[in-house]
């Protein structure tokens, strides 16, 4: 079921030797979640592991890892929270799926398309209960920590799928949903790996910040991919959130010009971009205006800012690591 890493979880620098423990304990990860999601029906089986089949880069699982290095290292413990974590976002991804009527995922057939969208949200639901159940037997503080970023991971898929209410300032409120959506999930690997590799509470509030910013850059890099790449770069097709409607830091950044030479492109951002000449004219305009320099910018900040928090730890192979970790999350073109 393993996969070669991918480009962005590669770490310049680390030693050879930090770089093997990391292989072992996705290795071991892999192997957990395989054994937890096998089901005596056969079909269940396969539709559990569908989307860990296709692969995936195993970023959060691979930070629970890399954070137990700043403490006594991985263990059977760390391994468990990293299985958990990992379930629980390939659990989202079920769900996502359904709700943006997605017919790929990881360059497979979608479980929704696959399937069908009952059998999707159900699986989903399935692999949701099995990371609580992994999560469990790390005890009561495990359980209320998984508990509390499922509560703000599902606010922020619907405050994602739901337009920014009157009065509120809508890049303000994007800023929000990433946040909840995508960062508190980061946060939380980071987390675990802090607490059951021996960490201090204080090392485990610092990475606990420095997780759920990266999550947030991670999820800015993909808002300016998402523009900037041409097809075939990335496996993904260019403008994917353009045509969904999905407003992202770019476009926000766009719609929030007053400048007249901009009417066409806030036009464009406004209107139904599901006809592929709009689309094209659309993305013609945003990739060298001035909203992807700014959404660049706030990208490369939010990484300064995860790397900023790791500043009371001592210099470690991890250390440098979780910091080659951010710049190749903010530099990153797939």
């Amino acid at each position: 079921m393993s996969s070669p890493t991918p480009p962005v979880l590669a770490l310049p620098g680390a030693s050879d030797d930090l770089t093997a423990r990391l292989g072992a304990g996705l290795e071991q990860v892999e192997a957990l979640i395989v054994e937890r999601t096998r089901n005596e029906d056969d079909f269940i089986t396969e539709a559990n592991l569908h989307l860990a089949r296709a692969g995936g880069k195993r970023f959060r699982p691979m930070l629970t890892m890399l954070v137990a290095e700043l403490g006594e290292g991985i263990n059977d413990r760390v391994v468990a929270a990293a299985a958990g974590v990992e379930l629980t976002h390939l659990a989202s991804l079920y769900h996502d799926d359904v709700m943006d009527e997605a017919d790929l995922r990881r360059g497979a057939p979608s479980a929704n398309a696959l399937y069908d969208n009952s059998t999707a949200i159900l699986v989903g639901d399935l692999l949701f209960g099995t990371a609580s159940d992994i999560i469990a037997d790390l005890g009561a503080d495990a359980v209320r920590i998984q508990a509390r970023t499922f509560i703000r991971l599902c606010s922020g898929q619907i405050r994602d799928d739901r337009p920014c209410p009157p009065g509120q300032d809508a890049r303000e409120y994007y800023r929000g949903v990433l946040a909840d959506k995508t960062g508190v999930l980061v946060a939380t690997a980071a987390r675990y790996g802090a607490m059951y590799s021996g960490c201090t509470p204080e090392v485990v509030e610092l990475v606990t910040e420095y997780g759920e910013r990266l999550g947030m850059a991670f999820q800015l890099a993909d808002d300016l991919i998402d523009i900037s790449s041409e097809s075939g770069e990335t496996g993904k097709t260019p403008g994917t959130d353009l045509r969904e409607g999905k407003r992202t830091l770019p476009v926000l950044n766009a719609l929030a010009s007053e400048d007249p030479a901009d009417a066409e492109l806030r036009e464009l951002l406004t209107s139904d971009l599901r006809e592929p000449e709009r689309l094209e004219r659309a993305l013609e305009l945003l990739r060298p205006h001035r909203a992807m320099a700014d959404a660049r910018e706030e990208t490369l900040a939010v990484g300064r800012q995860a790397v900023e928090s790791l500043a009371p730890l001592p210099d470690s192979d991890a250390k440098a690591a979780l910091i080659a970790l951010m710049e190749g999350v903010v530099h990153r073109v797939g």
